[in-house]
């Protein structure tokens, strides 16, 4: 059976290595202002073969939130859905991106004891905004299909 953990792991570094913008694993990062990002392990369903099978294959999906934010440099400043467009372009780039050329992943998702086989966009429910907070959001779902190697 393939490990959720790693997987969530190695997602949540390329997205921050990638757009060189803060993730948190379903809370806000420690000490960081918008804009970051909230990452979000989503339940998974199985099928096929039992449990015990070491060698079946998995969907796992996970639903990134693009947080837009005030800048603090800036009184009253609130966040904007230019920014949080920019995110989720970002976002997308960043795990869905492939080399035009080769057709490779341009980022590459390293696994211990499992290959991704693929990438995909499951739903991309886009902005909402909270005028409360001064917050606006954009969330996109990623499912990732993986293989025991």
């Amino acid at each position: 059976m393939i490990a959720r953990l790693p997987v969530t792991t190695a997602l949540s570094a390329l997205l921050a290595s990638a757009t060189s913008l803060p993730v948190g694993r379903g809370n806000k990062p420690a000490g960081a202002n918008p804009p970051y990002y909230l990452l979000y392990a989503l339940p998974t369903e199985l099928s096929g073969a039992l449990l015990a099978d070491e060698h079946e294959d998995v969907s796992f999906v996970y639903q990134v939130t693009s947080v837009s934010g005030p800048d603090p440099s800036k009184p009253d400043s609130r966040g904007v859905a230019d920014q949080a467009e920019w995110m989720a372009d970002k976002a997308r780039t960043a795990i869905l991106g492939r080399d035009p050329v080769t057709g490779l992943w341009l980022r590459t998702l390293t696994i211990p004891g499992a290959k991704v086989t693929a990438r995909s966009l499951d739903v991309e429910a886009g902005a909402t905004n909270d005028p409360a907070d001064a917050i606006m959001s954009y969330v996109q779902r990623f499912r990732l299909d993986l293989t025991s190697t």
